[in-house]
């Protein structure tokens, strides 16, 4: 029987993540030098990028007199053996360290900074950042930056404690404490996908000390509010469901501080909260210096609110005026996040299928899915290949793999070249919503944010990013990356089927995108004397024109991804005149460049260096198109690796010939199929001949 409880002890910790594996590792701090490390960046810099389970960084009593910064790291707790005896700690003027050139790309503008790092813990620390306590009074320092040249400092400028910034989703903080003298003491910013959950915390400061963009649920706290402007402060421009909630908190202050203010669009929601004797008569009011009156009105409600020595008359229940008119006991933070958080939320049904050993649960998992994980780069996207080794999810993957694989996530070889990233995107969604498993989501939501970062302003894809060495930067249609690209993000924005359960606020920026895309599809077909013809597989970033990628994919039209861009045209919902006349002008030019009578056919010859060979032969009735057309005569072109144009592919090696497909039916069933009934749609729609 003890062997048997032993066993289900072993277990369990392992579904929960609580013994060290690849994914999952707890370390210890201690400045004593008994733990892993003595200072709590050391230990953040140790973990690899990715986990599928959470990781612990234990944190021993002590202070800690050093900045802290967590970059495109996930699933990370830091967490202190109590609030008061682990204090981190910072003295760090906003404005001096933005003045001091070799800081201006440095994101680390507070004492705990994160970026890029979603579903990270913090529980049990006390964070400071003293610049505002040490500092004897204002003082102006030289500052590059600004139109004088000098900056005046005063010691409640911002001074932050706490910064999030975009990619740092699903925060929980717990039993924390956030302290400056100065303004924006806690900063999660990142509107359109921010949410945060704060509970037990002490939040102290200057002006909008407690300012967090996006989707934002505090219970328990204390705010203590150091200005008579404002203390809380909210940005739900991303969205117009965003909004910050505070229920069953605290406030205390200086004499006569005033509770908030707003510059943009925003939602406030204060539930069972109370207020000092002492606070101003004010209203949470939109700040003089805002961009105007917000498009979606005033939105600040109110529901058990009480001031002591009796409240103002803003303070009544107003909470039937919001949007739905929600009660108080509805509002919690599975309402605030909605489906952006499960773990607030109820779960699907397909979550059901979690595991139920000795009483404790897990997360149903998909094999395939955790190697995805496992192989995604910290900037969100996937390689096609490593170490010139093709990614293979159905191949096992040993623990020695998978631990250098996690270790390896910083490499910049992320693309959508052969199907990467979509395909990882496309059947992480489905797994979401087939398990529940937030892993699963999460990593689908970064690779989103990964295709929205790679695009080129003008609309294109490249073939990879960041890396831009050769023509790896070029806008590719290549293999149809960008329609892929492209295809996936309009699913995004129309939340089709498995897209549905994702961030919300990823569908209005994939749809931009996805304009942008087509955009760039009409600037980049290719004009030849005055008549729209087909796409080059390359187009150069800047100019748009048809480039060359490897040796033999010169510079030309093509007959193969040009059928791709057009069924994508076709798919859109309500195609723009220049969109038609795109489309036309595509058909016209397939019909134009046709091979009739001519077929590719594989044959073995013991003659060849291969055994085989690749040839085009007459058959009656028969049509193929090439690969590549010249951008002048529409004349089909044959190319091998020495990278010279032949008219006949019987004239390029052998090793080409039989490894690479240089012509095919590709445009067959576009043109005998799928362009007439899409012209007849729009022909009966707008009843006329297209």
């Amino acid at each position: 029987m003890k062997g048997y409880l032993k066993a289900m002890l072993v277990l369990a910790g392992a579904i929960l993540g609580e013994v060290s594996s690849a994914y999952a590792q707890h370390l210890t701090v201690a400045l004593d030098g008994s733990g892993d490390f003595p200072t709590i960046q050391a230990a953040v810099n140790s973990l690899p990028a990715s986990s599928t389970q959470q990781r612990v960084i234990r944190i021993k009593k002590g202070t800690y007199k050093e900045k802290v910064f967590i970059d495109g790291k996930d699933h990370l707790t830091l967490q202190g053996e109590s609030e008061k005896g682990v204090i981190l700690t910072f003295s760090q003027a906003n404005a001096i360290f933005r003045c001091d050139p070799a800081n201006a790309n440095d994101w680390t503008i507070a004492t705990l900074s994160l970026r890029n790092s979603p579903d990270i813990t913090l529980e049990k620390l006390t964070v400071l950042n003293t610049y505002g306590a040490e500092a004897t009074g204002p003082v102006t320092i030289d500052c590059p930056s600004d139109p004088t040249g000098k900056k005046l400092i005063k010691k409640s400028d911002h001074q932050m404690a706490l910064y999030t910034g975009k990619g740092t989703t699903r925060l929980t903080v717990k039993n924390c404490t956030f302290r400056t003298l100065g303004n924006d003491t806690v900063s999660p910013w990142d509107a359109e996908a921010g949410v945060y959950y704060f509970k037990d915390c002490t939040l102290e400061g200057s002006v909008d000390f407690y300012c967090p963009r996006g989707w934002a649920f505090a219970e328990n706290c204390r705010f203590i509010c150091h200005n008579m402007n404002a203390a809380i402060w909210h940005d739900g421009s991303g969205s117009k469901d965003a909004k910050t909630v505070l229920k069953n908190c605290t406030f205390e202050g200086d004499d006569n501080f005033k509770l908030g203010r707003y510059h943009t669009e925003s939602q406030f929601y204060l539930i069972d909260c109370q207020f000092p004797k002492n606070m101003a008569d004010a209203d949470i009011y939109p700040a003089p210096s805002g961009k105007g009156a917000p498009q979606w009105g005033r939105r600040v409600y109110y529901a058990g609110c009480h001031r002591q020595g009796g409240d103002y008359a803003w303070h009544r229940d107003n909470l039937n005026t919001a949007e739905n008119a929600p009660k108080a006991k509805q509002i919690d933070a599975a309402w605030t996040f909605g489906s952006r958080w499960p773990q607030f939320g109820s779960r699907s049904a397909a979550a059901s299928q979690t595991l139920k050993m000795g009483g404790l649960l897990a997360e149903a998992v998909d094999t395939t899915a955790e190697k995805m994980l496992v192989y995604q780069r910290s900037i969100g996207g996937w390689p096609k290949a490593v170490k010139e080794k093709k990614v293979d999810y159905k191949a096992p993957l040993s623990a020695a793999v998978k631990a250098a694989t996690l270790a390896d996530a910083n490499r910049k070889d992320a693309t959508i070249d052969n199907n990467a990233t979509t395909r990882e995107i496309e059947y992480l969604a489905k797994a979401y919503k087939a398990t529940g498993n937030a892993a699963y989501r999460a990593a689908a939501e970064k690779g989103i944010r990964y295709l929205l970062k790679m695009q080129h302003k003008n609309g294109g894809f490249p073939q990879f990013y960041p890396d831009s060495s050769s023509y790896r930067a070029q806008i590719t249609y290549n293999d149809n990356a960008m329609v892929r690209v492209l295809t996936l993000l309009k699913a995004v924005a129309e939340k089709q089927a498995d897209y549905a359960a994702l961030d919300p606020t990823l569908a209005p920026a994939a749809k931009l995108a996805v304009d942008k895309g087509v955009s760039c599809i009409l600037k980049t077909q290719y004009v030849q004397r005055g008549k729209l013809t087909a796409w080059c597989a390359q187009h150069d970033r800047r100019t748009l024109l048809p480039v060359k990628a490897r040796a033999f994919e010169l510079a030309s039209l093509s007959g193969a991804e040009s059928v791709g861009i057009v069924q994508f045209l076709m798919s859109l919902d309500n195609p723009s005149p220049e969109v038609k006349k795109s489309i036309q002008a595509a058909i016209a030019w397939f019909q134009e460049v046709k091979m009739e009578g001519f077929v590719l056919k594989d044959v073995v010859d013991a003659s060849q260096p291969t055994g085989r060979d690749r040839v085009i032969v007459p058959e009656a009735g028969s049509v193929l198109w090439a690969r590549f057309y010249d951008l002048d005569t529409n004349q089909p072109m044959y190319v091998g690796r020495d990278g010279q144009k032949r008219s006949q592919l019987s004239e390029i090696e052998n090793e080409r010939r039989t490894g690479y497909v240089y012509a095919s039916t590709w445009p067959q069933k576009l043109l005998t199929k799928d362009y007439p009934k899409w012209q007849q749609k729009w022909e009966k729609k707008e009843g006329s001949k297209i």
